[in-house]
């Protein structure tokens, strides 16, 4: 958001007794001093301060460069760790990690799926499928049976033991799932011991590839606190011994963790134990590290930081809590399922989504453009050189100050689309490597009652302090309309960004306000169309009639450019982004149906008051129609799926149903902001005695009495929503319900927000800005701000999680106004004034279109 310059109002100039000009106080109106003093003729000016020129820097374009070098900067920094440690993922999941405020484990820079026994039981089935083993082996002591048997427990399959007191007395369990090709086996070992080294030779013999193997385990004489030296030496050469079975297993495809000795509640131990310290056992965990880190086995880190930080919880001092255990099982089950089952919440161990054909055209075209304004950018630089004459444009001169003849050799009109295309090239590069590799870290969700309100406090607190006098007084001017737009999609983001779905009213609210935004929609278009002049055209040039049929395609490109785009280079359906397509789609519904003849207006119904009945007409059909679709899915699925627009609104799984489920969740929320917009108009056309409200100046809408009558309704309207959200506890009848209420606390804030003259004239600056590019915040925030498709949060700087926030809600900020300013250089070529260019442009993307839609089977 850009400061305003405080510039004089006058040009007045005063001669002094030397005979020079002399700016006088009201003549001072440039950037080249400030006027101090009194006197007309006699004000003196300053050169600005440090102050003055720092609050003159704190613009959007500086900001944008600030972003751009820390994109960079992070760019360099995520390098060099892949270069010194690594991409892969699945070494993230098991060497540290962090506990939220939940409990809920959290892996460094990488995102958990929680498996369920669906979940787990559908990645065996599909690895069965392709006649994968699935076998898992876990060797060690008493904890690691316990983490055996919560491992079971995550199958729900009965835990069948069979004893063998002929083998070293060691105690063997075992099961077996023929259907799903797992087995799986514990077996004691409390130290290593010949016979060990022999089971694992022979398990090596059985040739199980791709098993997944479980070690752990310390010292007889650990429990009796006498640890010497000669101890920890025998310790480390009888762990040395494992390196050539472990060598040949992993040969074999296998993994081997090591499971490091957990640290003990000193105080709660029993008597037996008490002699045990952590001391000891960090000196033996650390031996473990130092022999392993030769081998190929992997040191389990993240199972001893899960137990280290659950250590109040342990039972008897010494054993890890099932919570500590089933996170730990957790941990193997994204290590041996993710990379196969995909899961978007689940990016440990998952490989990197392979790109398509489409995505290495839309990037290749990008490239040409970028490539194109290098060499132009490159040939006028050498032609400045040699100081040939550049073409420079007025407007350009002007807006440079001082010019800059260099980067005005470089950037001219004809190049401002080329390079609008190529700022976007580069903007859809970084998308695509915040989201679409594992470049960058990606975390989970996280959600508490502070996480979510904390943030909505803070940003209603600036729209408060960021408020001015807006130069309208009409109810819902475009100074509100921004307003609203803006702290709606803020809220919207930070119940995105912290998962706050899962509380019923929270996710009835944000409903209600999305519900909103569409309300919003149906009163502007409708006024747009209701205040111009029987639909004809204002334009200017040959052909530039049907001003309405350019003013739809602008709004659809403004609309869906982003989106399209997005689709093509991030490999997602359209459906996707199902914001974008509800309000394309609701927005064709208000042209076509506003624009069907008879076409009315202000101007036409009092010239024929039968448009008042055309205009009920229209809206009781636009309804009726509606009904009739919502009371049929089958009905309403023939229509949707017919080809060629099916693939308008199926998902990639080729399922129809999220766009029915958002679709019917605000199915009359559009036509119900066009009946309040109708209904507000006509009151407006009454005559001058007779006028039911007035806001044509800075006073109230209502006289006092009439005034607190309606307030107060208006607070019951939005009191009963309220209500309604925190008794119904359905999410499905909630949901149900809210279609054919929403428009009660939607009108109501509506009245709140206008009945007064000051709160009307009045609004918030800092909102009305978030408001002019909420679109691309919404779109934005899928691939830059939140990460894997909005299920998880991008990680920019690990280890620092509120930093880390603020950081990347910078960047991502700066990118959509960057990407709004974008859209509306290109929105001209795209969408000319003359409707004739407009179809020619549209046939030409159509055929565009061709080839993507036999691809994707859409013929």
């Amino acid at each position: 958001m850009e400061l305003r310059e405080l510039r004089g109002a006058g040009n007045g100039i005063s001669s002094n007794n030397s005979g020079t000009n002399t700016r006088g106080v009201t003549g001072v109106a440039e950037l080249g001093g400030i006027c101090i003093g009194g006197a007309a003729g006699g004000g003196v000016q300053r050169p600005p301060t440090k102050a003055d020129l720092f609050i003159k820097q704190l613009n959007a374009t500086n900001a944008k460069k600030v972003a751009l070098l820390l994109v960079l900067g992070f760019i360099f920094y995520h390098g060099l760790l892949n270069w010194n440690y690594g991409s892969d993922s699945c070494q993230w999941l098991l060497s540290k990690g962090r506990f939220k405020g939940d409990n809920e484990w959290q892996p460094y820079g990488c995102m958990l799926h929680k498996y369920s026994l669906t979940d787990t039981r559908r990645c065996l089935r599909y690895l069965a499928f392709f006649d994968n083993k699935n076998n898992f082996v876990f060797i060690g002591d008493a904890s690691i049976r316990l983490l055996y048997e919560r491992f079971i427990e995550q199958l729900r399959l009965p835990l069948s033991l069979s004893a063998d007191a002929n083998e070293n007395a060691s105690t063997k369990a075992h099961f077996q799932d023929k259907k799903l090709h797992m087995m799986a086996q514990y077996i004691k070992a409390e130290e290593v011991s010949p016979w060990l080294i022999d089971r694992l030779y022979r398990l090596e013999a059985e040739k199980q590839l791709s098993s997944v193997y479980i070690m752990g385990f310390s010292h007889t004489n650990l429990i009796n606190g006498n640890v010497t030296e000669d101890i920890l030496r025998h310790y480390s050469v009888n762990l040395t011994l494992l390196g050539p079975p472990i060598h040949r297993l992993v040969a074999q495809q296998s993994r081997v963790l090591w499971k490091l000795v957990d640290r003990v509640d000193e105080e709660k131990l029993p008597s037996s134990w008490k002699l045990l310290l952590n001391e000891d056992i960090d000196r033996f965990n650390h031996i473990a590290r130092n022999v392993f880190r030769y081998t190929e086995a992997t040191i389990w880190e993240s199972a001893w930081h899960i137990s280290n930080g659950l250590l109040d919880n342990a039972v008897d001092g010494y054993e890890l809590s099932q919570h500590g255990q089933r996170l730990e099982v957790q941990l193997l089950w994204n290590m041996y399922c993710n990379d196969y089952m995909n899961y978007n919440d689940g990016t440990c161990c998952s490989s990197s989504e392979p790109y398509t054909t489409l995505q290495i055209v839309a990037y290749s075209m990008f490239g040409v453009c970028i490539s194109l304004l290098s060499g132009m950018g490159l040939r006028r630089w050498l032609k400045h050189l040699r100081g040939q004459t550049l073409y420079v444009p007025v407007q350009q001169q002007q807006q440079s100050n001082p010019p800059s003849s260099a980067i005005s050799a470089l950037i001219t009109d004809y190049s401002t689309p080329l390079l609008a295309l190529s700022l976007l090239g580069l903007i859809m590069g970084y998308f695509y490597l915040c989201d679409r590799t594992n470049f960058f870290m990606k975390e989970n969700k996280y959600y508490s009652e502070f996480s979510f309100w904390i943030p909505v406090g803070y940003v209603f607190a600036l729209g408060l302090f960021f408020t001015e006098d807006s130069r309208f007084t009409k109810v819902l001017n475009r100074d509100q309309t921004d307003e609203l737009k803006g702290w709606i999609l803020l809220v919207v983001l930070i119940y995105y960004m912290t998962g706050a779905q899962r509380v019923l009213p929270i996710h009835m609210h944000i409903k209600l306000l999305i519900s909103g935004y569409f309300f919003l929609t149906g009163y502007t278009h409708f006024t747009y169309i209701w205040q111009s002049r029987g639909m004809e055209g204002r334009g200017v040039g040959n052909g530039s009639s049907k001003s309405l049929f350019v003013r739809f395609f602008q709004s659809m490109f403004r609309l869906n450019f982003l989106s399209v785009l997005l689709c093509f280079c991030m490999n997602r359906p359209y459906q996707f982004y199902y914001f974008v397509p509800l309000l394309s789609f609701w927005l064709s519904v208000i042209y076509f149906v506003l624009a069907m003849p008879p076409r009315i207006s202000s101007s036409s119904v009092d010239v024929n008051p039968l448009h008042y009945l055309y205009l009920v007409g229209k809206c009781i059909g636009c309804l009726g129609l509606i009904t009739v679709l919502f009371m049929s899915e089958v009905f309403f699925e023939r229509i949707f799926v017919t080809r060629p627009w099916k693939a308008l609104f199926v998902t990639t799984d080729d399922d129809i149903h999220e766009w029915w489920y958002q679709w019917k969740l605000d199915r009359y929320t559009v036509t119900f902001g066009m009946i309040f917009a109708a209904c507000f108009h006509i009151a407006q056309k009454s005559k001058p005695n007779n006028l039911v409200f007035d806001d044509n100046n800075h006073g109230n809408l209502f006289s006092r009495r009439t005034s607190i009558s309606v307030t107060l309704l208006a607070l019951l309207g939005v009191g009963i929503y309220t209500a309604f959200s925190f008794l119904c506890r359905n999410l499905q009848n909630c949901e149900e319900i809210h279609s054919y209420i929403l428009f009660i606390p939607i009108i109501g804030y509506v009245i709140l927000r206008n009945i007064s003259g000051i709160l009307r004239t009045r609004f918030s600056t800092f909102f009305a800005w978030f408001g002019r590019i909420s679109l691309e915040l919404f779109v934005c925030q899928y691939h830059i701000w939140l990460a894997a498709d909005r299920h998880g949060v991008l990680v920019l700087l690990p280890g620092f999680p509120t930093l880390n926030m603020i950081i990347t809600s910078f960047i991502f900020v700066c990118v959509s106004h960057e990407v709004h300013r974008l859209t509306e250089i290109l929105l001209p070529y795209a969408v000319p004034n003359d409707w004739r260019l407009v179809m020619r442009n549209f046939v030409v993307f159509l055929i565009v279109l061709i080839p993507v839609a036999r691809s994707d089977g859409m013929f």
